[in-house]
C-alpha cells in the first residue's frame, strides 16, 4: 500500500464518562493528510481521549470519526489499523526482547502468523529495519541489544523505527517525549517530522511543551475541558489563547481516561 497519509475527520465528537465527566465536548475537526497536527494542553484537557478514538481504543459517546472518508467503526476498524500507528510516551516497547524484534512488530499486521512464530522475517523487511534505524539515528549493533539496555532517547527512536516499519498513513503520537530531556525531546520530534514528511504520513501528536509545538507543529489545535478553543498556525497563538489552554481545570474536567476505582487516579 502507498505511504501517502490520510485525513481524519471529527464531527460532533463527545465523549463521557460513566460518572458523567465530558472528557470530550462537541469536537469538529478536520485534519488533512500529511499535516503535522499538535494537539496542545494541560493534563486531563481530551488529548489522549481524542487520539484513542481515531484507533478504536474509545468509543465516542456522540459523533463520529472518519479516516480517509471511512467511518471508524466495529466494521472499518481492522482495516484502518493496518494504517495507523502508535507513538507512546513511555515507548511501548518488549523490554526484554531485542531491538529487531521490536521493530519488526511494526510490521507483523501485514505477515503470515507462520512468519511471527518462527521469526522468519522476509530479507526486504530486515533490509527495512536497518534503513530505518540508520534514518532516525540509530546503529544495526541497536537490534541486537536488549530494548531495557537502551536509553530512554534511543528506546524512542526504537519506537519511531517500528511505527514506520509498515509504512502508516497516520501517526498517532501521545506524549512521545515527555519522558526525555528537552534537547532529547526536541531530536525525537525533529525525526518524527522529518520521516513523517519524506513518506507523505499524517501526524496527530499530543504535546505539553509549548516551545515544541510552535517549533514543529504545521498547525496547533488546543484543548481545554474537552473542547477545542484555538485552532491555528503556531504563530498565531497569542498569551490570550495561551491563559485560557493553561487556566485550571475544575476538578471534574481532570480527566483524560476513564475514571478508575483505586485513589490512585492519574491524568494522562
Amino acid at each position: 500500500m502507498s505511504a501517502a497519509g490520510l485525513d481524519i475527520r471529527f464531527e460532533g465528537l463527545a465523549k463521557c464518562w460513566p460518572d458523567g465527566t465530558r472528557a470530550l465536548d462537541t469536537v469538529d475537526l478536520a485534519v488533512p493528510a500529511g499535516q503535522f497536527c499538535v494537539l496542545l494542553g494541560h493534563s486531563g484537557a481530551g488529548k489522549s481521549t481524542l487520539l484513542r478514538c481515531v484507533n478504536g481504543l474509545e468509543t465516542p459517546s456522540e459523533g463520529r470519526v472518519l479516516i480517509g472518508g471511512q467511518e471508524v467503526d466495529r466494521r472499518s476498524l481492522p482495516g484502518l489499523r493496518r494504517r495507523i500507528a502508535m507513538v507512546h510516551q513511555h515507548f511501548g516497547l518488549v523490554s526484554r526482547s531485542s531491538g529487531a524484534a521490536n521493530v519488526m512488530a511494526g510490521a507483523v499486521a501485514r505477515l503470515p502468523l507462520w512468519r511471527v512464530l518462527t521469526g522468519l522475517y522476509p530479507e526486504a523487511l530486515k533490509r527495512k529495519a536497518c534503513a530505518l534505524l540508520e534514518a532516525v539515528g540509530l546503529e544495526e549493533a541497536h537490534l541486537r541489544r536488549r530494548a531495557e539496555q537502551l536509553s530512554g532517547g534511543q528506546q524512542q527512536r526504537l519506537g519511531l523505527a517500528r511505527a514506520f516499519m509498515a509504512d502508516p498513513a497516520i501517526i498517532l503520537a501521545d506524549e512521545p517525549v515527555a519522558s526525555l530531556d528537552p534537547a532529547l525531546g526536541r531530536e525525537v520530534l525533529e525525526l518524527l517530522k522529518a520521516q513523517a514528511r519524506e513518506h507523505g504520513t499524517t501526524v496527530l501528536c499530543s504535546l505539553h511543551q509549548l516551545d515544541l509545538a510552535r517549533a514543529f507543529a504545521d498547525r496547533i489545535v488546543a484543548l481545554h475541558r474537552g473542547r477545542v478553543i484555538f485552532d491555528g498556525p503556531p504563530d498565531a497563538l497569542c498569551e490570550r489563547d495561551l491563559a485560557v489552554i493553561y487556566a485550571r481545570a475544575e476538578p471534574a474536567a481532570q480527566a483524560d481516561t476513564a475514571p478508575l476505582p483505586l485513589p490512585l487516579k492519574e491524568a494522562v
